[in-house]
Parts: C-alpha cells; structure tokens; sequence
C-alpha cells in the first residue's frame, strides 16, 4: 500500500497538518516518535514537540485562563483513558494545579493529538531514521525496521533549544529554566524577578530586551568582554536600565529547591577563578536552536543551519517535488507554536494540490 501523505513530527505544525489532511480524506499516517528512544529523551525530542515540555501556554489562541476543573472535565471527556492518565497528575493529587490558569504545553499537545484522532489520522510510535526521496513515491525507514511507501512527505520534525548540558539546568526545566522568553516570560514566578539570559548574540539580547517588560533586573551573561550582537542589538542592551551585563562569565550552577523552583545562578569566570552567586527566579537559555533534520542525510535543501529551505514564496514546498515541511524544522524566526500551527495547516493543503495535481485523489 502506498500512502498519500506521512507527516513526520507530532508537535503542533504535525497535527494540524494531520487535522487539515484527515479532513480533506487524504488519510494520513503519522510518525509520532518515540518517548523511550534514549537520544529523543536526551535531545528533548519526544514525542508532541516542545509544547509538551512547557508549563502555561498563554499566547496561543482560544485558550484564556479557566478554573483548572474545568479543563480537567475538558480532559476526561475528550481523551481516551490512557491519554487522560498521562495528564491526571496535573488534576488529581499532591501535584495538582488548581485555580484559574492557562493550558498547560502537555494538555493542548494531547488535545491536538486527539483531534487529529477523530478524524482518521493514523499514528505509527516510532521514528523515521532514514529517508530516500530519490524516487517515488518515497520511501521512509523506521527505527524499529518499517518502511513506507508514501505519495507525499510533510517533514514537522521542529528544532530542539541547545542547553548547556549541566544537571541541574535539566533538573530545573520548566521550573525557573525556559529556553523560550516570549513563551514564558510573562509567567507569574517571573513577574517584577530578577533573570538571568545566557548568551551573547542577537537572540539572547532579543531574550532579554523582550524579559525588561516583566523582571525587575536581567542579567545578560556573556562569556566573552563584548557581544557577539548586531551593533544596533548591542547598543539596545547596554543602553536599557533594566539589563546588566555580567562579562566573563559563564553558567556554573542553577540552583533551587524543587518548591521554589530556581532561586539562584552561580556563575563562573572566564578569566580567573572566580564565582558569583545571583539571586534569580528564572535563567533563559539564548544560545539557539537545532533544527531535527539530521535524519534527511542532505535529500532536501537546508540553510547552512541546517533548516530546510522553503523553496516557494508563501508556500511549504522544500527543494524535493512532493515534500513539504511546516514548523520549526524550516522556520528560525518565529519559533512559536500559533506559527507552526499555521505552517502546518498550509502543508497539508499545499500536499492535498499537489496531488490532486498529479492525478491522485
């Protein structure tokens, strides 16, 4: 059997790809990764993307903040009972979260997936690891030894955020370490805090300039004696009252307690041996992102970042007739999750007239 279409990547560019797909009765298989899979959990690229690694999703639309019970009966009425389970600890039990909030990263992932369910998406647990897109239809290689003959490709495999790797930094995730300032900086445990933003180039200024209208005081921790910024990005940091700059220094240590979350950042010199503790509530990573396209071998364009290139204007075309890639796996300006669910919608109808212009309804 030949597939129409296979999306590979299940954050929220994949299921609104397999939403739009299933709907137009393309049928599509989805391979959603795997959570047990040791390089996925290492690389934080388990399954439902990076939405699931996140704690309150505040900007993404349709979503205001509710009485917690009621996404709870929203969670137990549309999920099936081994989703639902997967959720239950942030309903029931010494780690629920009650009172009015916004939706947690882990529930809209479930509730995308589910919807994508509903109408028809089939979804296969595991990871494509090899491609060949030098004949069609394509062929797809799984790791756990499938292969798939497909019509169509959408390539969702999103980009994973770069850590530092320290213990204590995973330890922390989503508990006062976020590699995502628009995502999270508006949150209540950062509000009027001191932040600390790791990094030196236009990004991590873009972190901290964006964090100046929530924190009380930002520390911009550079290894280096000056930025590696855009002039007009440098001039933006020093010149704001609300950014201090610690030069020559480097993350040692997040610290914390897992109430509290972090409450402080050792840093280290880069010059001596010297070290610094700073009272914080929150430390972003701004050192950038990895797109997950190391599985392509080079069979579709990607920018020297490794991004897939969008080869048409205003379309999810990749340099491969038939293949098309929506999300942050191609995107490395916005980044969010409203704009991979719009790459993904345009994907799968970008697909749908593909192939209804080669003749396969």
């Amino acid at each position: 059997m030949v597939e129409k279409v296979v999306i590979i990547g299940s954050g929220p560019a994949g299921w609104t790809a397999a939403i739009y797909a299933a709907r137009a009765n393309l049928k599509p298989l989805v391979f959603e990764g795997s959570a047990t899979w040791e390089p996925n959990r290492l690389n934080g690229t388990t399954p439902l993307g990076q939405l699931n690694l996140t704690t309150e999703v505040e900007n993404f639309p349709g979503w205001p903040h509710v009485d917690a019970a009621a996404l709870a009966h929203f969670a137990k009425s549309g999920l099936p009972e081994d989703r639902y389970a997967a959720l239950s600890h942030l309903y029931e039990g010494k780690r629920a979260h009650p009172g009015h909030r916004a939706v947690f990263g882990p529930e809209l992932m479930e509730f995308m997936r589910q919807q994508a369910v509903i109408f028809g998406t089939r979804i296969v647990t595991d990871d494509i690891v090899k491609v060949d897109f030098q004949r069609h239809p394509f062929v797809l290689h799984s790791r756990e030894g499938e292969t798939v003959e497909t019509q169509t490709v959408i390539l969702a495999t999103g980009a994973r955020a770069n850590y530092l790797g320290l213990p204590s930094e995973d330890r922390f995730k989503n508990n006062g370490v976020s590699a995502c300032a628009v995502c999270d900086g508006a949150l209540p445990r950062f509000r009027n805090k001191p932040l600390v933003v790791i990094g030196g180039g236009d990004s991590a200024v873009e972190e901290g300039t964006y964090l100046t209208k929530f924190a009380s005081t930002v520390y911009l921790v550079h290894r280096r004696n000056e930025l590696r910024a855009s002039k007009i990005m440098q001039e933006r940091a020093l010149s704001n009252p609300k950014i201090t700059m610690k030069w020559n220094r480097a993350l040692d240590e997040v610290l914390g307690t897992e109430n509290d979350g972090v409450t402080a950042a050792r840093l280290k010199s880069t010059v001596d041996v010297a070290t610094e503790e700073l009272p914080v509530a929150g430390v972003f990573l701004a050192i950038g992102h990895t797109p997950n396209t190391d599985f392509l071998k080079g069979q579709v364009k990607t920018h020297p970042s490794g991004y897939v290139v969008w080869t048409t204007p205003q379309r999810t075309n990749t340099s491969v007739p038939g293949v098309f890639a929506a999300g942050d796996v191609a995107d490395s300006y916005y980044k969010q999750a409203v704009t991979a669910a719009g790459t993904g919608c345009m994907a799968a109808l970008d697909a749908e007239r593909w192939l209804a212009e080669k003749g396969h309804h």
